[in-house]
């Protein structure tokens, strides 16, 4: 009968700690992957919208007309800006490298150049905002899985039901309740913490309108930043 009551002990044990640890590896490796796609999404940010505005900012040069291509896209803040990249030779040489030109003069295919890149700009800025909702919700999913595996696996009750069942191993010897000190130093290291919500780590872009819409004034401000630099040769940068 003994070894019995130990067998049965042991398998409500397990079961018990199966299914914990089973559901919290679950958690654990999904908050790993939410983390992996952030950091997908953050390098492939820098590496279509920055430098699809990197090129804008260089193609126009002038403060003033930076400013006027904000107001007309309704972009409000300068993502990717710095001034020593945008003027910067070597920087430029890299932006225009695979860029493929169009037009037969020089101020077509500046303004193509210029008109190209917005249009995608305006397909990756959409990437960006779908990927980022998606994060953003499975953000959400997250906090509810970690709330769902509390409400069924109170680990204080667990713990509590585990010495009771150490206790009857041990002819009914109940073990001392544990010190409260070490009951909190427990719960903090295995209590799961959701991770941080992507709207903390990557910047929200808004929409930006696309070519068509913006084409008129987007053409204007580009005739605009030939004039103040006539003859310029992207391809020769």
């Amino acid at each position: 009968m003994d070894d019995l009551s130990t067998i049965l002990t042991f398998e409500v044990k397990k079961e018990i700690a199966d299914r914990y640890f089973g559901f919290r590896k679950i958690i654990e490796e999904d908050s790993h992957l939410y983390r992996q796609k952030i950091i997908a999404l953050s390098l492939d940010l820098e590496n279509s919208i920055g430098f699809d505005l990197v090129r804008i900012y260089t193609v126009l040069q002038d403060d003033d007309l930076i400013h006027l291509f904000f107001q007309t896209t309704g972009l409000c803040e300068r993502f990717f800006f710095d001034s020593y990249i945008n003027k910067s030779a070597t920087v430029r040489k890299r932006l225009f490298t695979e860029r493929k030109f169009r037009g037969l003069t020089r101020r077509s295919r500046y303004a193509n150049m210029f008109l190209d890149t917005y249009s995608d700009l305006h397909g990756h800025v959409l990437d960006y905002r779908s990927a980022l909702c998606r994060l953003t919700c499975a953000h959400d999913t997250l906090r509810e899985e970690i709330n769902l595996f509390y409400r069924k696996n109170d680990l204080t009750g667990i713990m509590q039901f585990l010495r009771t069942l150490n206790a009857e191993d041990n002819d009914g010897l109940l073990a001392g309740p544990p010190q409260t000190g070490a009951k909190c130093c427990l719960d903090d290291k295995l209590r799961l913490q959701p991770p941080d919500p992507v709207d903390e780590l990557l910047p929200a872009i808004p929409a930006i309108p696309p070519l068509k819409t913006v084409h008129k004034a987007l053409k204007q401000l580009i005739l605009q930043a030939w004039s103040r630099q006539p003859g310029r040769d992207l391809r020769s940068m």
